[in-house]
């Protein structure tokens, strides 16, 4: 534990307060510009270069490139964005024709993985690993925004969206709106606006304009979820995070796209850990002695965090530590190496949510926010769309819409719908899908985290992509092996949550709890690789409960204990 200690109270001093009274300095200049020869050195630095080629000329010699001291006007991996002085990333299933397309004497350079020159008379610097080069090259081209603002990466299988928003929330209170966030639900770059969000961690050279954009609009602080595939595919190559936070692990994204086994799923996840200056680590987490052991030999110092509940038996040691209140759900305390710090209630039920919380407070605290400032109170207003939206009607059935979508998620759900109505023989049905292409052990996962558990389930749409939908809902019933649930079949997500409803009503007797899940807050299935609009699951139970006779319109409610 000297190395979780040490973490904390060295953070306090090495940075500076984020609290309103005092906040980080950082350089407000940007870097040179990018030119080919700067891009070429700094190639040749981290030993990704191959050779120039330009024409029939292959060489090492950057001045084959014309203008090779005069910057670059533009970076781009879509030949559709190519303008006069570009340079493009060349980067994945590509058609060379793309390059045929782009009018003469447009594109100034691309940077590939092997030889264009039959295609193009622009002249190719060539790597050993593109979206490496991509990363190092949009760092620079950007001005290195990274060093101007306290970097936060935050990693997990679940987690790391609402982890993410009660960091910024905090680091938002602390700086006067000074944090920007970058999430999978949502981006912030301003402190105020929100945009929807496309990938958990977007590629390099988007990761670094949304960086610059947000050190110009004189954010301080940018808190990013990092995924596995982050690391996989180098979208935050020789990117270090101030502080770095791994939440939790367990099999997800196992598909021969993604992932082919646990074991590369979790070594890319733990790259966090070396790519950062201190990690904040979940004492409870599966591997933590591997993960400590990974920060020991980078001399990462680690603060843990923990959550304690005597009556569930969770009390492992941890530097900052959360006591939950059992008689008041969202209610707990934080101790700081056992010195009780501030009282917490959060309006996001669930003990799942209050160990977000913590993560975030945690995160906080090595970022340079003082334990007894009020910014930390920010988490209790927090509400993350799609994360345990409750619903009810008017006769007492209950709907939760979470963006539940693997085992680990879905169990810690249902665990926390059953802690919440102990004693109240709750009768659950879950209503699911599964994307398709891609992480293939999920199927069986969300199913695995309800089973025993739920009394009926109702298997539909969730992204399919090029798969079919029904195909995957079959594949899903198969794993049920209660003999006692009930299984069904609805491809239309919205008819399926009909049919969960009618399912509910079908037995009155009973406390009713419709689960609505992976889908969250989302409005669209992907289907043949295109959006299809979707009203969403809390658009479609209000609807559904308004409907019904005798039905007042359902809204999110708090827990009413």
């Amino acid at each position: 534990m000297s190395a979780d200690r040490s973490s904390l109270s060295s953070s306090s001093s090495a940075l500076s307060s984020a609290s309103s009274s005092s906040s980080p300095t950082w350089p407000s200049s940007p870097a040179s510009p990018l030119t080919p020869a700067t891009a070429v050195a700094l190639l040749q630095q981290h030993h990704l270069l191959h050779e120039i080629i330009n024409g029939e000329r292959w060489t090492l010699d950057v001045q084959a490139i014309p203008d090779a001291d005069t910057p670059f006007d533009a970076v781009t991996y879509d030949t559709r964005e190519v303008r006069p002085g570009t340079l493009l990333f060349i980067k994945g299933q590509f058609r060379p024709e793309f390059l045929e397309a782009i009018p003469a004497q447009t594109l100034r350079c691309y940077v590939a993985e092997t030889d264009y020159s039959t295609h193009t008379d622009a002249p190719g610097i060539i790597v050993s690993n593109v979206q490496q080069a991509m990363s190092l090259l949009a760092a620079e081209f950007y001005g290195r925004p990274q060093e101007r603002m306290m970097l936060i990466g935050i990693t997990g299988t679940k987690g790391k969206t609402t982890t993410a928003y009660f960091a910024h929330a905090i680091l938002s209170a602390a700086s006067h709106g000074k944090a920007a966030l970058s999430s999978s639900l949502a981006r912030c770059l301003d402190g105020q606006h929100f945009e929807p969000s496309h990938l958990t961690t977007p590629e390099s050279l988007d990761l670094f304009r949304m960086m610059h954009e947000a050190a110009d609009n004189g954010m301080r602080y940018f808190v990013t979820e990092v995924s596995s595939q982050a690391y996989k595919r180098n979208r935050v190559f020789g990117l270090t995070f101030d502080v770095g936070a791994f939440l939790n692990i367990s099999p997800d994204h196992i598909s021969p796209i993604e992932h082919p086994t646990f074991e590369d799923y979790f070594h890319c996840k733990r790259q966090l850990v070396s790519n950062s200056r201190t990690l904040v680590l979940g004492a409870d987490c599966d591997h933590a002695d591997l993960l400590r052991e990974d920060a020991a030999s980078q001399g990462v110092a680690v603060t843990s965090f923990a959550l304690h509940d005597q009556a569930a038996g969770l009390s492992t040691p941890a530097d900052v530590v959360a006591v939950d209140d059992d008689a008041n759900p969202g209610a707990f305390s934080v101790l700081v190496r056992g010195k009780k710090v501030q009282d917490f209630q959060l309006s996001m039920r669930g003990k799942f949510n209050i160990a977000n919380a913590l993560a975030a407070i945690a995160i906080a605290l090595e970022a340079g926010v003082s334990p007894d400032d009020t910014a930390l109170q920010a988490v209790n207003d927090v509400q993350v769309p799609g994360r345990m939206e409750r619903f009810v009607s008017s006769d007492g059935i209950i709907a939760y819409v979470d963006f539940a979508h693997n085992y680990l998620s879905t169990k810690t759900l249902i665990d926390e719908v059953e802690r919440q109505y102990a004693g109240r023989n709750p009768r659950i049905v879950v209503v699911a899908g599964s994307t398709g292409g891609k992480a293939l052990d999920r199927r069986e996962g969300i199913v695995k985290g309800a089973l025993g558990r739920a009394e009926s389930f109702v298997f539909t749409t969730d992204d399919p992509d090029r798969e079919d939908p029904e195909e995957i809902a079959r594949q899903m019933s198969s794993y049920v092996t209660d003999p006692q649930a009930m299984t069904r079949i609805v491809v239309d997500r919205e008819q399926a949550v009909g049919a969960a409803l009618q399912d509910a009503r079908e037995h009155p007797d009973r406390l009713n709890i419709l689960m609505l899940i992976g889908k969250g807050n989302e409005t669209a299935n992907t289907i043949n690789g295109k959006p299809v609009s979707y009203p969403g699951d809390a658009e479609v139970i209000t609807r559904l409960f308004a409907q019904s006779t005798g039905m007042r319109t359902a809204c999110a409610v708090p827990e009413v204990r």
